[in-house]
């Protein structure tokens, strides 16, 4: 009844179903009206999705074409329905073939937000309850899990394809999924309500700075002044919170940097999308199951320094790693890059400068803000507005010291008017009027730097 699957070579591969096994489980009988009862609903999947299981060889399907898995599956799970004598309309029984396959070879409930690609954030406060970030706000899904068990296992199928494992001895781990999207996990005891599970989706078209341009975040001079502190290997710090566009703007900078310079990306989960050629990606690892084994990004950091780069980009800095960055752009790895969570320019050096002093050496106040005045050039603050809008809110240069104070000027700013009546943040990104010191610098880039070019416009 059931003929030898295919693969995309035209190859025949072991069959999916054992047939040596009974093709009817022993099933209790169960004969809910399930079309419009959703405890019955994921109560049936359950059961479905176990049988499935049992059945499946699952060392051989994901070289399955799925038109041919769905195929397959459609027909078993007709023969357990008729088997409990659960009867079920064309549209529901599509809808369950569909999401046992989600369960069978995806995440499950997750799968169609993961491919929604309007959501940028996926938020499982409980098995209950799903949130979604969609255009910059969150909604709430009727996406559910069946129970905590079902979410759990999904927790675990996500953290054990990478080696990592979570349990009550290690109840949070960071992962990411095949695509890069960035994972967090938390269970019992930490997360008092049950499992808690974040997404960050991964964003399958890369945002340039051009589109950056059309969606009013830069204005095309900013654009053309970014472009330029690149090309002139200024050392950039990306600035702002959680959910503010960082990483996508290192992205989008970073594809100005000469394809012939070697690259070394340092990230604890990696999420960048360099387009050049010549590219070390490192990221960090985890301690094993004895506390052992651990590598942070300080290791990294540090090892970057023998490997003969031109340019080393940290995903972000959070701890003492900070410090050997900073020595890194201060001994010839000009065009640096980083980001940090701070909520403004200035903030971020204060962090910056806050970070060197967890390194526990006793470097003087003083001496830590000559580093940090002397290795960054730049810092571009990004905001995410209350109408869920990410924008630039500005690009500042970093100047020098007067005593004990690092000195810095904004070029570029976001000057806010109000708000519309659909609660829409309005406003301008205008030029200040500064001329920059690294004029000279940006200029050798290719900058064409005409006397009105840094002239204040409130139009820009």
């Amino acid at each position: 009844m059931f003929k030898d699957f295919r693969t995309k070579s035209g190859e025949t591969e072991p069959k999916v179903i054992k047939l040596e096994r009974p093709m009817v489980p022993a099933l209790p009988s169960h004969k809910p009206v399930i079309d419009h009862d959703l405890k019955d609903y994921l109560d049936l999947k359950s059961r479905m999705h176990e049988a499935l299981l049992d059945r499946l060889n699952l060392a051989v399907i994901d070289k399955v074409e799925k038109s041919d898995l769905k195929r397959q599956i459609a027909q078993l799970v007709t023969q357990l329905l008729e088997a409990e004598g659960t009867p079920m309309r064309s549209e529901p029984f599509g809808k369950l073939v569909d999401e046992l396959i989600f369960e069978v070879m995806g995440l499950g409930p997750l799968e169609p937000l993961l491919a929604d690609p309007t959501i940028n954030d996926i938020l499982v406060n409980s098995h209950e309850h799903v949130y979604v970030e969609r255009f910059g706000l969150l909604e709430k899904t009727h996406v559910r899990f069946r129970d905590e068990r079902h979410l759990l296992r999904i927790i675990d199928k996500i953290v054990s394809n990478i080696g990592r494992r979570i349990d009550e001895s290690q109840p949070w781990v960071d992962a990411r999924l095949a695509d890069g999207s960035r994972v967090n996990a938390i269970i019992r005891p930490c997360s008092v309500d049950g499992p808690a599970l974040s997404i960050r989706k991964f964003a399958s078209h890369r945002l340039t700075l051009d589109t950056m341009i059309e969606q009013g975040s830069l204005t095309p001079k900013s654009a053309l002044v970014l472009k330029a502190m690149v090309e002139a290997r200024l050392n950039v710090v990306i600035s702002g919170g959680t959910g503010s566009g960082k990483t996508t703007m290192l992205n989008a900078m970073s594809s100005f940097i000469d394809p012939a310079q070697r690259i070394v990306t340092i990230e604890d989960a990696a999420e960048l999308q360099l387009q050049q050629a010549h590219v070390v990606r490192l990221e960090t690892r985890p301690a094993n199951s004895e506390g052992t084994g651990a590598v942070n990004q300080r290791d990294l950091v540090r090892n970057a320094l023998r490997m003969r780069p031109d340019r080393i980009i940290v995903g972000e800095v959070r701890g003492v790693e900070c410090f050997d960055m900073l020595q890194a752009m201060n001994t010839g790895h000009d065009g640096s890059m980083t980001t940090i969570h701070a909520n403004s320019a200035r903030d971020a050096l204060g962090r910056i400068e806050q970070m060197v002093t967890m390194l526990g050496a006793d470097i003087p106040i003083h001496t830590i803000r000559s580093q940090v005045a002397a290795g960054i050039h730049v810092v571009v603050q990004l905001n995410r507005m209350s109408d869920g809008r990410r924008r630039v809110t500005s690009i500042s240069e970093v100047t020098g010291m007067e005593n004990d104070t690092i000195t810095m000027q904004d070029l570029f700013v976001f000057k806010r008017t109000g708000k519309s009546e659909t609660g829409e943040i309005q406003g301008k990104f205008v030029v200040t009027g500064i001329r920059p010191k690294s004029a000279d610098m940006l200029a050798n880039a290719g900058l064409d730097l005409t006397p009105q070019f840094f002239q204040r416009d409130e139009a820009s």
